[in-house]
Protein backbone atom coordinates (compact mmCIF):
# COMPACT_ATOMS: atom_id res chain seq x y z
CA UNK A 1 0.00 0.00 0.00
CA UNK A 2 2.07 3.16 0.87
CA UNK A 3 5.01 1.86 3.49
CA UNK A 4 7.40 2.21 0.63
CA UNK A 5 9.53 4.76 2.65
CA UNK A 6 10.33 1.54 5.10
CA UNK A 7 10.25 -0.89 3.69
CA UNK A 8 12.16 -0.28 -0.11
CA UNK A 9 15.11 0.76 0.94
CA UNK A 10 17.87 -0.65 3.35
CA UNK A 11 16.64 -0.15 7.17
CA UNK A 12 17.51 -1.41 10.56
CA UNK A 13 14.34 -3.85 10.76
CA UNK A 14 11.89 -3.22 13.82
CA UNK A 15 9.29 -5.19 15.51
CA UNK A 16 5.88 -4.12 14.46
CA UNK A 17 4.91 -2.59 17.72
CA UNK A 18 8.14 -0.72 17.99
CA UNK A 19 7.40 0.39 14.45
CA UNK A 20 4.00 1.60 15.58
CA UNK A 21 5.30 3.20 18.77
CA UNK A 22 7.86 5.22 16.68
CA UNK A 23 4.89 5.89 14.28
CA UNK A 24 2.77 7.11 17.00
CA UNK A 25 5.78 9.76 18.48
CA UNK A 26 6.77 11.15 14.82
CA UNK A 27 3.04 11.82 14.89
CA UNK A 28 2.97 13.43 17.91
CA UNK A 29 6.23 15.65 17.35
CA UNK A 30 5.17 16.57 13.97
CA UNK A 31 1.59 17.43 15.42
CA UNK A 32 2.77 20.29 17.78
CA UNK A 33 5.40 21.32 15.38
CA UNK A 34 2.79 21.93 12.96
CA UNK A 35 0.01 23.47 14.88
CA UNK A 36 2.40 25.51 17.15
CA UNK A 37 4.93 27.07 14.25
CA UNK A 38 2.20 28.88 12.51
CA UNK A 39 1.22 31.03 15.92
CA UNK A 40 4.48 31.48 17.15
CA UNK A 41 5.45 32.94 13.73
CA UNK A 42 2.31 34.91 13.06
CA UNK A 43 2.57 35.75 16.85
CA UNK A 44 6.17 37.68 15.94
CA UNK A 45 4.52 39.57 12.69
CA UNK A 46 1.57 40.64 14.66
CA UNK A 47 3.01 42.77 17.36
CA UNK A 48 5.68 44.42 15.50
CA UNK A 49 7.98 41.55 14.08
CA UNK A 50 8.96 43.25 10.10
CA UNK A 51 11.89 40.60 9.49
CA UNK A 52 10.62 37.74 6.69
CA UNK A 53 14.62 36.25 6.48
CA UNK A 54 14.83 36.60 10.59
CA UNK A 55 11.73 34.56 10.93
CA UNK A 56 12.61 31.92 8.19
CA UNK A 57 15.69 31.40 9.68
CA UNK A 58 14.16 30.82 12.84
CA UNK A 59 12.08 27.93 11.21
CA UNK A 60 15.27 25.84 11.20
CA UNK A 61 17.85 27.90 13.61
CA UNK A 62 16.66 25.21 16.42
CA UNK A 63 18.72 22.27 15.33
CA UNK A 64 21.27 22.62 17.92
CA UNK A 65 18.70 21.25 20.62
CA UNK A 66 18.25 17.79 18.51
CA UNK A 67 22.39 18.14 18.69
CA UNK A 68 22.46 18.35 22.41
CA UNK A 69 19.50 15.59 22.78
CA UNK A 70 21.96 13.54 20.36
CA UNK A 71 24.82 13.99 21.75
CA UNK A 72 23.67 13.13 25.62
CA UNK A 73 21.86 9.88 24.46
CA UNK A 74 25.58 8.75 22.34
CA UNK A 75 27.07 9.63 25.67
CA UNK A 76 24.73 7.50 28.06
CA UNK A 77 24.91 4.15 25.69
CA UNK A 78 28.91 4.44 25.49
CA UNK A 79 28.63 4.44 29.53
CA UNK A 80 26.29 2.31 29.53
CA UNK A 81 26.91 -0.23 26.56
CA UNK A 82 29.94 -2.67 27.36
CA UNK A 83 32.22 -2.43 23.80
CA UNK A 84 29.97 0.19 22.60
CA UNK A 85 32.04 1.07 19.65
CA UNK A 86 29.83 3.00 17.11
CA UNK A 87 30.65 6.46 15.82
CA UNK A 88 29.30 9.79 16.80
CA UNK A 89 27.99 10.52 13.52
CA UNK A 90 27.68 8.06 11.01
CA UNK A 91 26.09 9.86 7.80
CA UNK A 92 28.44 8.90 4.64
CA UNK A 93 29.60 11.82 2.19
CA UNK A 94 26.62 10.54 -0.29
CA UNK A 95 24.43 10.90 2.10
CA UNK A 96 25.46 13.84 3.68
CA UNK A 97 25.81 16.21 0.18
CA UNK A 98 21.69 14.91 -0.68
CA UNK A 99 21.00 16.38 2.91
CA UNK A 100 22.41 19.43 2.07
CA UNK A 101 20.60 20.46 -1.16
CA UNK A 102 17.72 19.10 1.11
CA UNK A 103 18.62 22.05 3.34
CA UNK A 104 19.27 24.48 0.71
CA UNK A 105 15.58 24.03 -0.67
CA UNK A 106 14.44 23.61 2.26
CA UNK A 107 16.21 27.18 3.21
CA UNK A 108 14.01 28.80 -0.17
CA UNK A 109 10.97 27.28 1.44
CA UNK A 110 11.07 28.38 4.40
CA UNK A 111 11.73 31.65 3.43
CA UNK A 112 8.68 32.36 1.04
CA UNK A 113 6.54 30.54 3.66
CA UNK A 114 7.53 32.93 6.01
CA UNK A 115 6.87 36.07 3.48
CA UNK A 116 3.23 34.20 3.50
CA UNK A 117 2.78 34.27 7.24
CA UNK A 118 3.60 37.90 7.37
CA UNK A 119 1.03 39.02 4.58
CA UNK A 120 -1.91 36.60 5.69
CA UNK A 121 -3.79 35.22 8.35
CA UNK A 122 -2.97 31.81 9.99
CA UNK A 123 -5.99 30.46 9.22
CA UNK A 124 -5.91 31.85 5.44
CA UNK A 125 -2.03 30.13 5.64
CA UNK A 126 -3.12 26.90 6.94
CA UNK A 127 -5.91 26.55 4.01
CA UNK A 128 -3.57 27.18 0.96
CA UNK A 129 -0.44 25.01 2.91
CA UNK A 130 -3.20 21.99 2.57
CA UNK A 131 -3.06 21.79 -1.08
CA UNK A 132 0.67 20.75 -0.47
CA UNK A 133 -1.15 17.41 0.00
CA UNK A 134 -2.04 16.85 -3.76
CA UNK A 135 1.78 17.97 -4.44
CA UNK A 136 3.36 15.33 -2.38
CA UNK A 137 0.52 12.68 -3.38
CA UNK A 138 1.72 13.85 -7.26
CA UNK A 139 5.66 14.00 -6.40
CA UNK A 140 5.36 10.71 -4.79
CA UNK A 141 4.40 8.59 -7.33
CA UNK A 142 6.97 10.16 -9.88
CA UNK A 143 9.63 9.59 -7.63
CA UNK A 144 8.81 7.10 -4.96
CA UNK A 145 6.28 5.11 -7.47
CA UNK A 146 4.10 5.48 -4.27
CA UNK A 147 1.04 2.76 -5.13
CA UNK A 148 -2.12 4.25 -4.19
CA UNK A 149 -5.03 2.38 -2.88
CA UNK A 150 -8.98 3.05 -3.00
CA UNK A 151 -8.77 3.61 1.02
CA UNK A 152 -5.23 6.37 0.26
CA UNK A 153 -6.86 7.72 -2.84
CA UNK A 154 -9.86 8.37 -1.16
CA UNK A 155 -7.86 10.33 2.10
CA UNK A 156 -5.96 12.23 -0.43
CA UNK A 157 -9.71 13.54 -2.39
CA UNK A 158 -10.89 14.03 0.93
CA UNK A 159 -8.45 16.25 2.50
CA UNK A 160 -8.19 18.13 -0.64
CA UNK A 161 -12.08 18.84 -0.90
CA UNK A 162 -11.53 20.36 2.84
CA UNK A 163 -9.14 22.90 1.78
CA UNK A 164 -11.27 23.56 -0.80
CA UNK A 165 -14.20 24.59 0.92
CA UNK A 166 -12.25 26.45 3.02
CA UNK A 167 -11.13 28.53 0.62
CA UNK A 168 -14.58 29.50 0.59
CA UNK A 169 -14.20 32.30 3.12
CA UNK A 170 -10.90 33.93 1.96
CA UNK A 171 -12.15 36.85 0.85
CA UNK A 172 -12.87 38.53 3.70
CA UNK A 173 -9.34 37.29 5.22
CA UNK A 174 -7.18 40.45 4.21
CA UNK A 175 -5.75 42.24 7.42
CA UNK A 176 -6.45 45.50 8.22
CA UNK A 177 -4.53 48.40 6.32
CA UNK A 178 -2.47 45.91 3.83
CA UNK A 179 -3.59 46.28 -0.28
CA UNK A 180 -4.86 43.69 -2.16
CA UNK A 181 -1.11 43.14 -4.02
CA UNK A 182 0.43 42.35 -0.62
CA UNK A 183 -2.42 40.15 0.15
CA UNK A 184 -2.39 38.48 -3.32
CA UNK A 185 1.54 38.26 -3.32
CA UNK A 186 1.51 36.63 0.20
CA UNK A 187 -1.19 34.02 -1.15
CA UNK A 188 1.22 33.57 -4.07
CA UNK A 189 4.17 32.72 -2.17
CA UNK A 190 2.95 30.68 0.14
CA UNK A 191 1.04 28.36 -2.42
CA UNK A 192 4.86 28.16 -3.63
CA UNK A 193 6.01 26.64 -0.57
CA UNK A 194 3.58 24.10 -0.14
CA UNK A 195 3.95 23.12 -4.01
CA UNK A 196 8.18 23.18 -2.95
CA UNK A 197 8.05 21.36 0.45
CA UNK A 198 5.48 18.54 -1.66
CA UNK A 199 8.41 18.15 -3.36
CA UNK A 200 10.77 17.98 -0.08
CA UNK A 201 9.02 15.10 1.07
CA UNK A 202 8.93 12.73 -1.39
CA UNK A 203 12.56 13.65 -2.17
CA UNK A 204 13.49 12.72 1.35
CA UNK A 205 11.74 9.32 1.03
CA UNK A 206 13.49 8.77 -2.43
CA UNK A 207 17.32 9.85 -0.59
CA UNK A 208 16.68 7.39 2.00
CA UNK A 209 16.09 4.52 -0.59
CA UNK A 210 19.33 5.69 -2.54
CA UNK A 211 21.55 6.29 0.54
CA UNK A 212 23.70 2.80 0.17
CA UNK A 213 23.58 2.64 4.01
CA UNK A 214 21.81 1.22 6.72
CA UNK A 215 18.94 3.68 8.06
CA UNK A 216 18.02 3.90 11.18
CA UNK A 217 16.92 6.38 13.58
CA UNK A 218 20.01 7.95 14.48
CA UNK A 219 20.62 8.22 10.66
CA UNK A 220 17.21 10.18 10.37
CA UNK A 221 18.39 12.86 13.46
CA UNK A 222 21.64 13.05 11.60
CA UNK A 223 20.29 13.95 7.96
CA UNK A 224 17.83 16.01 10.04
CA UNK A 225 20.47 18.05 11.99
CA UNK A 226 22.24 18.49 7.97
CA UNK A 227 19.25 19.62 6.23
CA UNK A 228 18.48 22.72 8.81
CA UNK A 229 22.17 23.11 9.22
CA UNK A 230 22.38 24.05 5.55
CA UNK A 231 18.70 25.50 5.69
CA UNK A 232 19.67 27.93 8.41
CA UNK A 233 23.04 28.63 6.44
CA UNK A 234 21.12 29.64 3.21
CA UNK A 235 18.50 32.04 5.68
CA UNK A 236 21.15 33.65 7.31
CA UNK A 237 22.92 34.97 4.32
CA UNK A 238 19.68 36.12 3.39
CA UNK A 239 19.72 37.88 6.93
CA UNK A 240 23.26 39.47 6.24
CA UNK A 241 22.55 40.68 2.88
CA UNK A 242 19.26 42.19 4.38
CA UNK A 243 20.89 44.18 7.68
CA UNK A 244 18.46 41.82 9.85
CA UNK A 245 21.02 41.17 12.48
CA UNK A 246 21.88 44.80 13.17
CA UNK A 247 18.03 45.79 12.95
CA UNK A 248 17.05 42.93 15.53
CA UNK A 249 17.91 45.00 18.25
CA UNK A 250 16.20 47.69 17.68
CA UNK A 251 12.84 45.89 16.93
CA UNK A 252 12.99 44.18 20.17
CA UNK A 253 12.99 47.22 22.33
CA UNK A 254 9.91 48.54 20.04
CA UNK A 255 7.99 44.97 20.08
CA UNK A 256 4.49 45.53 21.35
CA UNK A 257 4.77 42.54 23.93
CA UNK A 258 8.19 43.86 25.14
CA UNK A 259 11.85 43.18 24.29
CA UNK A 260 12.52 40.31 27.16
CA UNK A 261 9.27 38.61 25.14
CA UNK A 262 10.70 39.84 21.83
CA UNK A 263 13.91 37.35 22.70
CA UNK A 264 11.33 34.36 23.59
CA UNK A 265 9.20 34.43 21.05
CA UNK A 266 12.17 34.34 18.36
CA UNK A 267 13.62 31.13 20.88
CA UNK A 268 9.97 29.47 21.56
CA UNK A 269 9.68 29.73 17.33
CA UNK A 270 13.18 27.97 16.66
CA UNK A 271 12.47 24.87 18.97
CA UNK A 272 8.81 24.58 18.15
CA UNK A 273 9.17 24.24 14.65
CA UNK A 274 12.11 21.85 15.06
CA UNK A 275 9.91 19.64 16.26
CA UNK A 276 7.67 19.69 13.08
CA UNK A 277 10.97 19.12 10.53
CA UNK A 278 12.03 16.48 12.92
CA UNK A 279 8.39 14.82 12.83
CA UNK A 280 8.21 14.95 9.37
CA UNK A 281 11.39 12.94 8.59
CA UNK A 282 10.62 10.45 11.25
CA UNK A 283 7.49 10.02 9.62
CA UNK A 284 8.41 9.43 6.38
CA UNK A 285 11.00 7.07 8.03
CA UNK A 286 8.30 4.43 9.43
CA UNK A 287 5.72 5.00 6.82
CA UNK A 288 6.58 7.41 3.40
CA UNK A 289 6.11 10.74 2.35
CA UNK A 290 2.47 10.80 1.63
CA UNK A 291 1.55 9.38 5.10
CA UNK A 292 3.49 12.77 6.23
CA UNK A 293 1.58 15.00 3.79
CA UNK A 294 -1.84 13.55 5.37
CA UNK A 295 -0.68 14.26 8.30
CA UNK A 296 -0.08 17.78 7.71
CA UNK A 297 -3.25 18.34 6.01
CA UNK A 298 -5.38 16.70 8.59
CA UNK A 299 -3.86 19.09 11.38
CA UNK A 300 -5.31 22.14 8.97
CA UNK A 301 -8.55 22.31 10.45
CA UNK A 302 -6.64 21.57 14.30
CA UNK A 303 -4.44 24.91 13.61
CA UNK A 304 -7.81 26.80 12.01
CA UNK A 305 -9.37 26.05 15.50
CA UNK A 306 -6.13 27.33 17.49
CA UNK A 307 -5.67 30.73 15.25
CA UNK A 308 -9.65 31.10 16.41
CA UNK A 309 -9.09 30.50 20.07
CA UNK A 310 -6.16 32.59 20.12
CA UNK A 311 -5.79 35.40 17.69
CA UNK A 312 -9.65 35.12 17.59
CA UNK A 313 -10.08 34.72 13.95
CA UNK A 314 -13.48 34.09 12.41
CA UNK A 315 -14.91 30.80 12.51
CA UNK A 316 -17.22 30.05 9.40
CA UNK A 317 -19.29 26.79 9.00
CA UNK A 318 -16.93 25.86 6.33
CA UNK A 319 -14.45 25.36 8.92
CA UNK A 320 -16.92 22.86 10.86
CA UNK A 321 -17.06 21.24 7.10
CA UNK A 322 -13.52 20.88 6.46
CA UNK A 323 -12.94 19.26 10.20
CA UNK A 324 -14.90 16.69 9.45
CA UNK A 325 -13.49 15.58 5.75
CA UNK A 326 -10.58 15.85 7.12
CA UNK A 327 -10.51 13.71 9.91
CA UNK A 328 -13.03 11.14 7.61
CA UNK A 329 -9.85 11.29 5.39
CA UNK A 330 -7.55 10.63 8.06
CA UNK A 331 -9.80 7.43 9.19
CA UNK A 332 -9.95 6.60 5.96
CA UNK A 333 -5.88 6.19 5.57
CA UNK A 334 -5.27 4.07 8.58
CA UNK A 335 -8.22 1.59 7.79
CA UNK A 336 -6.54 0.79 4.83
CA UNK A 337 -3.44 0.73 6.41
CA UNK A 338 -4.59 -2.18 9.32
CA UNK A 339 -6.06 -4.14 6.28
CA UNK A 340 -3.12 -3.60 3.95
CA UNK A 341 -0.55 -5.20 7.31
CA UNK A 342 -3.26 -7.63 8.19
CA UNK A 343 -2.69 -8.84 4.10
CA UNK A 344 0.75 -8.89 4.55
CA UNK A 345 1.31 -10.40 7.34
CA UNK A 346 -1.21 -13.44 6.28
CA UNK A 347 0.48 -13.55 3.33
CA UNK A 348 4.16 -14.02 5.03
CA UNK A 349 2.65 -16.53 7.59
CA UNK A 350 1.73 -18.56 4.65
CA UNK A 351 4.59 -18.08 2.76
CA UNK A 352 6.55 -19.86 5.83
CA UNK A 353 4.03 -22.76 6.49
CA UNK A 354 5.04 -25.42 3.70
CA UNK A 355 2.41 -27.81 2.51
CA UNK A 356 2.47 -31.36 4.16
CA UNK A 357 2.00 -32.28 0.36
CA UNK A 358 5.45 -31.08 -0.62
CA UNK A 359 7.48 -32.22 2.63
CA UNK A 360 10.20 -34.84 0.69
CA UNK A 361 10.55 -37.91 2.75
CA UNK A 362 13.68 -39.77 2.27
Amino acid sequence: MVNIGAETHETIRLSPSLKNTLLLINCIVLSIGHCGGPLVTRLYFIHGGKRVWLSSCLLTAGWPFILIIFIATFCFRRATISNYKSKVFNIKPRLFLASAFIGILTGVDDYIYAYGVARLPVSTVALIIASQLAFTAGFAYLLVKQKFSSFSVNAVVLLTIGSGVLALHTSSDRPDGESKREYVLGFVMTLGAAALYGFILPLIELTYQKAKQVIDYQLVMEFQMVMCLFATLFCIVGMLINNDFEAIPREARNFELGETKYYVVLVCSGLIWQFFYLGAVGVIFCSSSLLSGIIIAVLLPVTEVLAVIVYREKFQAEKGVALILSLWGFVSYFYGEIKHNKRVEKNRRANMELPLNQIVVP
